[in-house]
Order: C-alpha cells, then sequence, then structure tokens
C-alpha cells in the first residue's frame, strides 16, 4: 500500500510531492498552519501561523517585529466578510498581504506593504481572512487571486 500511495501523491502534487508533505506536516506539527492552494489543486506553499481572531490581537497584528520567520506568519480571522484595509503603523519589516474571502479564496493580494507607513492599503474584495507574511513570499511562491487557504491545527473563525 505505501508504494500505491506515494504513486498516487506523485501524480497529484508532481515529483515534489513527499518533500512538500514532510515540509507542511512538520510546520504543522508545532502548530497552527495554513496552506496556500493553487486553483490547480497543488499547494504552493504552507505557513505556520499566529492567529489572530480577537479585536486586541488583530489591533496589535505583527506591530514591533522585526523579524518574521521564513514560511510563517499571522492570520487575521475576521467574523465576517467585508472590506478590509491594514496599514503598517509601527510595522518595521515589508509584508505581503493575502486577503481571503469567507470560502478561503484568495481574493487579491498588497505586496510588499511599505514599513512604517500609516497609508491605509487594502483590496477591492470582501474579505475574511488577511494572511501577512514576509514581503516577497506571494511572488516566491506564486500566490495568485483564486488560490485558496486550507486551515489546519486551528479554527478559523473569530472569537469576538
Amino acid at each position: 500500500m505505501g508504494a500505491t500511495l506515494h504513486r498516487r501523491l506523485r501524480i497529484g502534487f508532481g515529483p515534489l510531492a513527499p518533500v512538500v508533505i514532510v515540509l507542511a506536516l512538520l510546520g504543522c506539527a508545532r502548530g497552527p498552519c495554513v496552506t496556500i492552494v493553487g486553483a490547480d489543486g497543488q499547494p504552493r506553499a504552507t505557513v505556520a501561523v499566529e492567529v489572530a481572531n480577537t479585536g486586541a490581537q488583530r489591533e496589535l497584528g505583527l506591530m514591533y517585529r522585526k523579524h518574521l520567520d521564513d514560511n510563517a506568519g499571522m492570520i487575521f480571522v475576521f467574523p465576517d466578510a467585508a472590506r478590509r484595509n491594514f496599514w503598517m503603523h509601527n510595522t518595521p519589516i515589508s509584508l505581503d498581504m493575502i486577503f481571503a474571502d469567507a470560502a478561503g479564496r484568495v481574493t487579491g493580494i498588497v505586496a510588499n506593504a511599505e514599513p512604517f507607513s500609516d497609508k491605509p492599503v487594502g483590496v477591492q474584495a470582501d474579505s475574511e481572512y488577511v494572511l501577512e507574511v514576509n514581503g516577497g513570499f506571494c511572488a516566491k511562491n506564486a500566490i495568485k487571486p483564486g488560490d485558496r487557504f486550507d486551515f489546519s491545527g486551528f479554527s478559523p473563525h473569530a472569537s469576538e
């Protein structure tokens, strides 16, 4: 059965399937994760996330952080889908912001948001989730609108 399962995975995910799966499992074994899956069903990246699902957590976000590990980020979980704007106030690192609707479909991306900027940035679509990752992450991993979020290790619902 192991060889059959391996063969199925290679067909579904290509020759890098074992590597992608092991990395995803290792990252998620330590806590909550979001895997971004392309419209073609192929996983693009897995991000170990801190969950900001309360008003206080969402307000603080990644402010004052001087470093964010590769494949790490913060997922902002809101109680409903609406137009969302973010700013980079007191945030010294450049971030990509990935906006997703209630179904977890990526609706838009703000790439390389300017550190310390008070200018509100967002996308022209309703979002229930916003994933913040290091600037350049989306370009590096070919993340684009139409991809979707798969959540693991946490409930993707707002606490308040």
